[in-house]
């Protein structure tokens, strides 16, 4: 055994805590855990509080969500009249996961609970660009909104307004509904006739995806480049207004002119509604120049681009150009050239009746080449297909092979003039010609032998004549198929 003091302690007991001390331990972790079960948070943390200053909590209590984005931030911690008015000072208490939060914030009272029901506190942070609220900071009233009850609603809604209401409801309804007459369609456009304000405006809404894309894209234009741009506008706008209500008198002749420059439109409201009236298509038809504007931009801008270097040195040809107009200037002058000129005007005059008596011979030459280019020369590519005599060759070719051969057979020439030597043979087979025009009757057939028996003739003569189209034009003729001309039989007399 060990002693302290005057009293004796057991080995046993020794190291262990004073009854007293654990007993104060206990206390304080009940105390915490009673704390954290009730507030779910440390009683050392510093929250980050600040106000919003409300027209009327709407039933806003205690521990209501506070919300950004239907999220819970934070909650409401207070809820008091603010001292000199009749608003309400809502206390508020954030979370880190709800920061920042900036000077031009919103905050709205909302219901959790449709109609009527718990309530919570929608939050919009702000804009990154605007400053940071500190703790205890306070959101004004002007940045504040109320949702409006089922009561106030009611009681906006006096007997005659309820009247007027229905009043305005029922004509809606007519207007939506009601076929219209003879009388009301006859100014209106004929897509529409017949059809009731709900079917057009059902109609309306096929085409309104491209309005609607375009309004998008102006929208868009109007808020500017660069950021704060719509600020200055409003802030140009500011000063303009300034000035305009420093010049009082000014501003009044302007109204007066103004006035005077729209009775004149009133004078012409005839004319105003059929410029209007052709407004649309005149629209529809610019749709389409632009597209077809938008499409030739890339090659024009690809144009500019490759005309840039040619304009830059368009000073330097002007000046190396600048001697050469002066001479011009003198070859040009009366003693020169223009004695030249008085003398060729009778012949330029001359000239131009030629030209102008050349235009039948032009017509007439370019139906020739057009004949001779898409019907006589393709046909003149033709190879005929003629069993085990075809040659292979084109029948232009085939033609002068015949012209040389007449050539040659023309080469004979004696006394008598010119001859053909051509030679003969005979045979057991009896051939004949058919009937020869332009010969005496008892000649009109020629005879004649032959070894071996005539195949046929072809083409074969036709039974009549190919019609003849004087009136159509050579070209408009189909090419000719030589290979499908058919083979005439033979004419033979026998053995």
């Amino acid at each position: 055994m060990a002693t302290a003091g005057n009293r004796v302690v057991p080995r046993r007991l020794r190291g262990r805590i004073n009854p007293v001390r654990a007993g104060a331990i206990a206390l304080l972790i009940v105390t915490v855990a009673t704390w954290l079960a009730f507030t779910k948070q440390l009683p050392w943390r510093d929250p980050f509080q600040f106000h919003a200053v409300f027209q009327t909590s709407n039933n806003l209590r205690l521990d209501s969500p506070v919300r950004i984005a239907g999220v819970n931030i934070g909650k409401v911690v207070k809820v008091e009249r603010k001292e000199g008015s009749d608003t309400v000072k809502v206390t508020m208490e954030v979370d880190k996961q709800g920061l920042p939060i900036h000077k031009d914030a919103n905050a709205k009272i909302r219901s959790r609970i449709f109609l009527e029901g718990n309530f919570f506190v929608d939050l919009s942070p702000g804009t990154p660009s605007a400053d940071k609220i500190d703790d205890g900071d306070t959101i004004p009233v002007t940045q504040t909104s109320t949702p409006v009850q089922l009561d106030q609603l009611l009681t906006a809604l006096q007997t005659n307004d309820r009247e007027s209401l229905q009043n305005l409801l029922i004509g809606l309804g007519d207007g939506l509904t009601r076929k219209p007459s003879a009388a009301d369609d006859a100014d209106q456009d004929p897509d529409v006739r017949g059809e009731s304000a709900a079917k057009s405006l059902n109609d309306s809404i096929t085409s309104a995806p491209r309005s609607l894309r375009g309004s998008a894209e102006v929208n868009k234009a109007l808020l500017g480049t660069e950021p704060h741009d719509l600020g200055k506008l409003i802030a140009g706008l500011d000063k303009v207004t300034t000035a305009l209500a420093t010049n009082e008198e000014q501003l009044k002749d302007f109204i007066t002119n103004f006035n005077r420059f729209f009775a004149v439109f009133a004078r012409e409201q005839t004319s105003l509604t059929e410029a209007i009236g052709l407004l649309g298509p005149t629209l529809e038809n610019a749709r389409t120049s632009l597209t077809s504007l938008n499409a030739a931009l890339p090659d024009i801008e690809g144009f500019a681009r490759d005309i840039t270097p040619g304009v830059e040195e368009t000073p330097a040809t002007i000046t190396a150009f600048t001697p050469w107009i002066s001479q011009a200037q003198l070859l040009f002058s009366k003693p020169e050239l223009g004695t030249l000129i008085g003398d060729l005007q009778p012949a330029m005059q001359a000239f131009g009746h030629v030209v102008n008596d050349s235009f039948d011979l032009f017509k007439q030459t370019n139906l020739t080449s057009r004949c001779f280019s898409d019907v006589i020369l393709p046909t003149g590519d033709t190879v005929i297909q003629d069993g085990t005599n075809t040659t292979g060759a084109s029948v232009f070719k085939e033609f002068w092979y015949t012209m040389v051969a007449f050539a040659s057979d023309a080469q004979g020439f004696d006394g008598n003039g010119s001859y053909t030597r051509t030679a003969t043979g005979g045979g057991d087979i009896l051939i004949r010609t058919g009937k020869l025009s332009d010969r005496p009757k008892n000649r009109d057939i020629l005879y004649g032998h032959a070894l071996n028996p005539p195949l046929g003739t072809r083409p074969k003569r036709p039974s009549s004549k190919p019609p003849y189209k004087p009136n159509v034009d050579c070209y408009k003729n189909a090419k000719p198929n030589l290979n499908a001309a058919p083979t005439g039989p033979p004419d033979k007399v026998g053995k």
